[in-house]
């Protein structure tokens, strides 16, 4: 349910800066320069597996802290682009040194998390699958998350010395120390020799060899495959099995050292995972590839003539990561607030609520969004780097009721992302809760989700089928137009075709069945 974020933009409640992420991620309470060592006893011991349901919730857990760490990489990178337009202009003020400070607190506590849950299972992968087939299953996830948690923290640190490490400016000021915010000093130094440490990377390595060749997909555990595919995405996973060593990848960065963005995305022959460090892990995502209707002008044209105030958008993207972890087709759901003419038309140009997006309609960026980094307004080119396209319209809707889920839909703009897809709250949003809203009158159908009702993408589309309040006004599947949308939305969904009515056959041409 969440997308790839519009830079820059809007900013979220706290702003990250990649390097304070990196500097705390691998900083730790007591001795800086190593991981806590876990006592050999420990795994030598037979081992003690938790009850299926506490693994359950313990996995729960992870799956929102991996989406929280993905997301505060979207708000860092965010956080670049801001303060390298702002230096074009003058130094950096107070404000935004002290913005940095107060992020890299925020981030104590998450990176405290990531330890534990690197931590906790660790010894589990020293040993084999037990033989027994639940507890065989719980091992499994105890060990994939120990190694996400760790890969987690290695990607956030490449995420932040390929953005930051040529800037003398930030590079100074977050290593000196600050008492205000309980600072230590030299934390960057600090974060390079952990990244460096062999101990660490040999840990890290036999828990990768594990998970080759014991972790397959498919475990029965909700969320599973999500925590499978983050690891088989993670660039570092990637580094660590091409290269051997973290050893030679640190050495890499050092002799990057003032090299721009720009030019690390240049270096092709690092091959597409370094891409997807660069382009997709430090934005939130992991992205193999360019969507594909990503593009192309002559259909942003048709789906943009075709699109009405108050639209319904659903996007499916099998190359990012965030669709394994959405159930069902549909991965991501947004809404069409329209153009300064559409909500002139629709009488509500000059209310209160639209006023301060003005800037941002004219501009283009008609496409309300909920994404990792909160609420913002996308271009609609910025929208389709993806593979399909529904667009879903209400029929029978008065000029009051679409200007009323317009307002609606703009009222969210800037929250956070709920990261509990909670459906029964309001103060933060997710994609699909953003139509939940919007739309509020339709009894959308909801679903179980880590353990609490929530409304997702397909929940959405569901209402297009059945003689429901949506029609399917456009659709795209794998870059093509689907001519006859019903049948195919109802194959996505997984529901039986119905038999086509002889009115039906005829429209289509296909003559009246005998």
């Amino acid at each position: 349910m969440a997308r790839l974020p519009l830079l820059p933009t809007a900013m979220n409640r706290f702003f990250f800066c990649p390097l304070v992420l990196s500097a705390f991620f691998f900083a730790l309470p007591a001795h800086a320069e190593s991981l806590p060592d876990v006592p050999q006893r420990r795994c030598d011991k037979t081992l003690t597996f938790p009850a299926r349901a506490d693994m359950e919730r313990e996995l729960r857990d992870y799956l929102q802290l991996s989406e929280e760490a993905l997301s505060m990489r979207a708000t860092a990178i965010r956080l670049y682009y801001e303060l390298e337009a702002k230096k074009k202009r003058g130094p950096l003020r107070g404000q935004d040194l002290q913005r940095i400070n107060e992020g890299a607190v925020a981030l104590l506590e998450q990176r405290a998390r990531l330890f534990e849950a690197a931590l906790a299972h660790e010894c589990w992968a020293a040993t084999p699958p037990d033989a027994r087939p639940e507890e065989g299953d719980i091992q499994r996830v105890g060990v994939l998350i120990s190694l996400s948690a760790a890969l987690t923290l290695y990607d956030n640190y490449l995420s932040a010395i390929t953005l930051y490490r040529d800037d003398a400016g930030l590079r100074q000021h977050i290593n000196k120390p600050d008492q205000g915010f309980a600072l230590n000093a030299n934390e960057l130094q600090k974060a390079d020799r952990i990244f460096d440490s062999p101990e660490i990377r040999r840990r890290v390595r036999l828990a990768i060899d594990w998970y080759l060749q014991h972790g397959k997909a498919g475990v029965d555990f909700e969320g599973y495959d999500y925590l499978f595919q983050s690891i088989a995405q993670s660039p570092s996973f990637h580094f660590v099995r091409k290269r051997r060593p973290f050893y030679v990848l640190g050495r890499i960065f050092e002799v990057f050292g003032d090299y721009t963005l720009d030019t690390l995305v240049n270096l092709k022959n690092e091959g597409s995972h370094f891409s997807s460090l660069l382009f997709g892990n430090t934005l939130g995502l992991v992205e193999t590839r360019r969507g594909r209707l990503y593009g192309k002008p002559r259909i942003e044209r048709h789906v943009h003539g075709e699109l009405r105030a108050g639209d319904i958008l659903l996007e499916k993207t099998p190359f990012r990561l965030t669709d394994t972890f959405i159930p069902g087709h549909w991965g991501h759901a947004a809404i069409w607030v329209g153009t300064e003419a559409e909500l002139t038309e629709l009488g509500i140009w000059l209310h209160p609520v639209v006023r301060p997006h003005h800037d941002a309609i004219r501009a283009g960026r008609g496409v309300a969004e909920a994404l990792r980094s909160g609420v913002e307004l996308n271009t609609l080119a910025h929208f389709l780097n993806i593979d399909d396209l529904a667009v879903l319209r209400r029929t029978e809707t008065p000029q009051e009721a679409r200007a009323a889920a317009i307002l609606q839909t703009l009222r969210q703009i800037g929250k956070d992302y709920d990261f509990n897809f909670n459906a029964e709250t309001t103060e933060r949003m997710f994609c699909s809760k953003l139509v939940y809203l919007a739309h509020g009158d339709i009894d959308w159908p909801t679903s179980r989700m880590l353990g609490r009702f929530t409304v997702s993408p397909d929940d959405i589309a569901q209402r297009s089928l059945d003689g429901g309040p949506l029609a399917i006004v456009l659709l795209y599947h794998d870059g093509k137009p689907v001519g006859d949308p019903l049948p195919a939305m109802t194959r996505f969904l997984g529901k039986p075709a119905a038999a086509p009515t002889r009115a039906e056959n005829r429209a289509r041409g296909n003559g009246t069945p005998l």
